[in-house]
């Protein structure tokens, strides 16, 4: 076996992993008090609310793939919220914008995340409301270590929060200074949001009662209420340089749950791989797979010049496709078979040549021509000097581009699965709900302004996330859950993960391990929108000699700090029971724990 920078963790209990030391703990501790993988997911999420707050937070998104014990097929919770009743093109036109800024109100979609995880704690956990809320309001009241990355990140806006956002202020600058690194930093509104929302939920009787109650407390009660009342009159500062108001209401949050979708999957060399719908960027994973079906990769090195190409190549046009035909079909006839059929793969698999290509190649599929031209002409208009999205979340001057989110995975003792990307509701893309303690989110930037998209913004329609969580079935029939953090570079990390383990004997720390790559060629899904092309970020482990082949064959190569590309973890359960668990050691916050 190689070196890996950390064991992959064996056990039979439990296994979870995630992208903070502490929603991980919070994890294990859930399963341990007698939770179910379902409860461990949730309690995790609300941790990570706290402790990675410029990642996500309670009024962004989730899309989430489960795995009940004894099921044969995941299936996906959609707690993606969608734009609201007032979200129309020619409001936002009128507002002089061309594109969704990044940032401020107007980016603003329903919150979903909330809703998602009562939705999951409903109808597959087992503990209280107040037991998986419980460690994050004690992180929120009594003080978490703060993140470097979290304090620089306040730092960097402190004169923007006092003069353009001051309840963000109030709440990330506690004695109007940024929090130092390492320093207890309490929200104290946040934990006093989710007591109240605790004591007017058990004012009902009986467990699954109560969370009916906390939902209606939170999109038809009090959060609902406050931040109605603040929307009414709130004209902030946004990534375009304008003060605007949003368009978001009570009615909005009151009219819209979190769903149940199925899972969309194709096999790969005997794997089965599942991700969630169009809505998300997902599909794109498994496009890349039937693409490179017929690539001869299985006989190339994985960590080889060749491989890195090939695969860099699929998935140009894969995300090219995403451009072009990805949206939210409840909207939106969209040819998904069509886009998964082996038939199709088979003509994206000849276009991959011995040069990086610098073009944006959609496919043309009969019928949605104009789709593709139309995704074509949007990727020249944005050139490189826009910038790119680099994570999430990205906005043109207010954040560090080094953004991201946060991701879960988890597995109990019966077997039951999760794997969770929540999002959005960063404290650096919207000014906090005063009284609330969290910001709204800004996914809404996702949307175009022009008509006739399968992406166009339309009140009640998803935008097309880029959070994509995945599980897979290997072809022994042990089940995986992994993720990772990253807007456009999710499904790309996800990708060259899975390969590693596929075509190598790999295991799910060394595959972690393994140097990892990106292209920014492709349209980027936020704000500023910018198109790179013929990029592709490697990190030097990759090796000289690799990254000298790369450049010869066209590619615009940036070499990358040292460990610092991908936030992946992973969870495992064999047909014997055995529990597996890893996670990056990049930016040295994830961690995994099995036992």
């Amino acid at each position: 076996m190689r070196f890996t920078t950390r064991p992959e963790l064996l056990g039979t209990f439990g296994a979870v992993a995630s992208t903070h030391w502490i929603a991980s703990a919070v994890g294990m501790a859930i399963l341990e008090q007698g939770g179910n993988a379902f409860d461990a997911a949730v309690a995790m999420g609300f941790a990570l609310n706290v402790v990675e707050p410029h990642l996500n937070g309670p009024l962004g998104d989730l899309p989430a793939i489960i795995w009940p014990a004894g099921q044969d097929r995941p299936q996906v919770i959609c707690g993606q919220g969608t734009a609201p009743a007032g979200a129309t093109i020619d409001h936002y036109r009128a507002e002089g914008l061309r594109l969704i800024p990044g940032s401020g109100l107007l980016a603003t979609v329903i919150p979903g995340a909330f809703d998602g995880w009562m939705l999951m704690l409903r109808d597959h956990g087992s503990l209280t409301l107040r037991e998986v809320l419980s460690p994050a309001i004690h992180y929120a009241r009594h003080g978490h270590p703060v993140l470097p990355r979290v304090s620089a990140t306040i730092a960097g806006l402190a004169d923007f929060f006092r003069t353009e956002w001051p309840t963000s202020a109030a709440t990330w600058l506690p004695g109007g200074a940024a929090p130092a690194p390492e320093s207890l930093f309490v929200n104290a509104d946040l934990a006093d949001t989710w007591e109240r929302l605790l004591a007017e939920a058990e004012a009902a009787r009986g467990r699954e009662a109560q969370i009916e109650a906390a939902r209606a407390a939170f999109y038809k009660g009090f959060v609902a209420e406050t931040i109605d009342a603040w929307m009414r009159e709130a004209c902030v500062m946004d990534a375009a340089g304008e003060r605007r108001r949003g368009v978001l209401t009570g009615a909005d949050m009151a009219g819209w749950q979190a769903s149940y979708d199925d899972a969309l999957s194709v096999d790969y060399h005997g794997w089965e791989v599942f991700k969630p719908g169009l809505w998300s960027q997902g599909p794109s994973f498994l496009q890349s797979l039937r693409t490179l079906e017929g690539s001869g990769l299985a006989a190339m090195d994985p960590m080889g010049a060749e491989f890195v190409h090939t695969v860099t190549e699929a998935m140009k046009l894969s995300f090219a496709d995403r451009e072009a035909y990805y949206g939210d079909p409840a909207f939106t006839d969209i040819p998904v078979d069509t886009l998964l059929s082996r038939t199709y793969a088979a003509t994206r698999t000849a276009l991959i040549g011995p040069k990086a290509s610098l073009e944006q190649r959609p496919g043309v599929i009969p019928g949605y021509e104009e789709w593709a031209r139309a995704a074509i002409a949007r990727a020249a208009r944005e050139t490189e000097d826009a910038g790119v999205g680099a994570g999430e979340p990205t906005m043109a001057h207010l954040t560090e581009k080094r953004g991201d989110t946060v991701h879960i995975d988890v597995i109990d003792r019966w077997g039951n699965m999760v794997s969770a990307t929540p999002s959005g509701g960063w404290l650096q893309s919207s000014p906090v709900v005063p009284g609330l303690g969290m910001p709204l989110n800004s996914r809404a930037q996702m949307f175009w302004l022009e008509e006739g998209l399968p992406t166009s913004l339309a009140p009640g329609r998803r935008p097309r996330t880029t959070l994509s969580p995945s599980m897979a079935r290997r072809p022994d029939g042990a089940r995986m859950a992994f993720g990772t953090p990253g807007g456009d570079q999710q499904d790309q990390w996800q990708l060259i993960f899975l390969l590693r383990l596929a075509h190598s004997e790999a295991n799910l720390q060394e595959a972690i391990d393994a140097p990892l790559f990106h292209s920014a060629h492709f349209q980027a899904s936020f704000y500023p929108r910018g198109v790179r092309p013929g990029h592709l970020m490697v990190e030097p482990s990759l090796g000289e000699a690799a990254i000298a082949d790369l450049r010869a064959r066209g590619h615009r190569v940036e070499v990358a700090e040292p460990w610092t590309v991908g936030r992946l973890t992973a969870t495992q359960r064999d047909t014997t029971g055995l529990l597996r668990a890893a996670a990056t050691p990049r930016l040295m916050q994830a961690y995994a724990i099995g036992r």
